[in-house]
């Protein structure tokens, strides 16, 4: 046999990925968007506060500021927790699930794929609400910061992975 064969056990037990995903919060906003608008916030509370100097109410002009500065603030806030992500594994032994916070704190659940299932919340109006992965006593909520069409999409993607996964490995010797 060769190196590069899929029977091949000397490297262990290496199984092909039949799934594999990374989830990350939706962003609309970019870099170069971030500092248009805020260039757009600065110059537009600059002249209002401006004006109200002109008027007399000079301690307006720092309020102005401070809205400037709490605008920003809320979306450095924003973009630094754009870091966090969930990675979904599936091979023909296990299901391993990774999430990784903004902070860098990572959780780790690994399960087996032939006794873990895919729970959906539907709403009738809104679609898929939550996804869970259930094994035994164990649920795991996954995909929370997707949208209803995204989980949809995530769900049947990983649930022919699944059911793959559960089929078992498929050998073509030709």
């Amino acid at each position: 046999m060769t190196s590069g064969n899929d029977f091949d056990t000397r490297e262990g037990l290496q199984q092909p990925e039949l799934f594999s995903a990374v989830l990350t919060p939706h962003r609309s906003l970019s870099q170069r968007g971030f500092i248009i608008v805020m260039a757009f916030v600065s110059l537009i509370s600059f002249i209002a506060g401006l004006a109200f100097w002109m008027m007399g109410a000079w301690p307006v002009f720092g309020f102005f500021g401070l809205d400037v500065l709490a605008i920003y603030w809320a979306f450095r806030i924003n973009f630094a927790r754009a870091a966090a992500r969930e990675e979904i594994s599936v091979t023909p032994l296990e299901l391993r699930l990774r999430r990784i916070s903004h902070r860098g704190h990572t959780m780790e659940w690994t399960f087996n794929p032939l006794w873990v299932r895919l729970d959906q919340e539907i709403h009738e109006e809104f679609g898929v609400e939550k996804l869970y992965l259930a094994s035994r006593r164990q649920r795991v909520a996954v995909g929370s910061f997707l949208g209803p069409d995204e989980k949809a999409s995530f769900a049947k993607a990983l649930t022919q992975a699944l059911t793959a996964a559960k089929r078992g490995p498929t050998y073509n010797p030709l």
